[in-house]
């Protein structure tokens, strides 16, 4: 997706993006992916996947390689299971972000660590600010009491990330994540020459007076500030990024 002219908003509705099911797999694409492309949804400023991603009981990614992305993982449902290259190994579950720094290159797997029940994580990918460098990997759990009708942030720059226990990321860029029911709401400031995207996790929500249900997307541009509301129990991932 091309940015939109400043001081507009677009939705990307959840029934419009990309599919990708191969049994073990049933993954909506935000931006082209894989097999799914579309000139009209390349990414958004430096963000560039955006996966919604169901792994079946016993499926998974088999290790493969990264270099040169910022990987952030955040899981709904289930527990998927990491492993990767830098000796990290752990079952992450719903509440967990999980961001990767591939650097000058990562090999890793995911895997659903159930034979009974599906996983359910979205997985993020931005471009980082320079190529190279060594991979870095951590994880985050966020509070679900913290999360209720206010926005914690989990991924920033390394120069702000340990003033807020977030996950140090190589761009200017800042992931938040919330959960809002009904009447709940907040009024985010989005930092100057920056735009942002708003992903609806779970639930509906109010973004910018444009109503939204389970996985829709909304560009929003040139705008000092982000207006959230719950419609109904909904969780929303929001994303402050550079604009390039």
């Amino acid at each position: 997706m091309t940015n939109p002219p400043s001081g507009r908003v677009v939705l990307r509705p959840a029934a419009e993006r990309g599919p990708t099911n191969v049994g073990w797999l049933d993954s909506r694409h935000t931006f082209s992916f894989g097999g799914y492309r579309d000139p009209d949804h390349m990414g958004f400023g430096p963000l560039r996947v955006l996966n919604d991603d169901r792994v079946a009981p016993g499926g998974g990614f088999a290790e493969h390689g990264h270099r040169d992305m910022e990987i952030l993982s955040w899981v709904v449902e289930g527990g998927l299971a990491h492993r990767d290259s830098m000796g990290s190994e752990s079952v992450l579950r719903p509440g967990t972000a999980q961001l990767m720094s591939a650097g000058s290159g990562v090999r890793h797997s995911e895997y659903n660590a159930s034979d009974a029940e599906p996983v359910r994580f979205l997985q993020v990918w931005i471009e980082p600010d320079h190529r190279g460098g060594e991979p870095r990997y951590g994880e985050l759990k966020t509070d679900p009491a913290a999360r209720r009708g206010k926005l914690v942030k989990i991924a920033a720059p390394p120069t702000e990330s340990d003033d807020w226990g977030a996950l140090p990321i190589a761009q200017d860029a800042r992931v938040w994540v919330g959960d809002f029911d009904s009447g709940e709401s907040v009024d985010h400031p989005i930092r100057k020459d920056h735009d942002a995207w708003v992903q609806v996790v779970t639930g509906s929500a109010v973004v910018q007076a444009q109503p939204m249900q389970e996985g829709d997307g909304l560009a929003i541009t040139g705008a000092a500030s982000v207006s959230i509301g719950g419609a109904s129990g909904c969780q929303v991932l929001l994303f402050d990024l550079a604009r390039g």
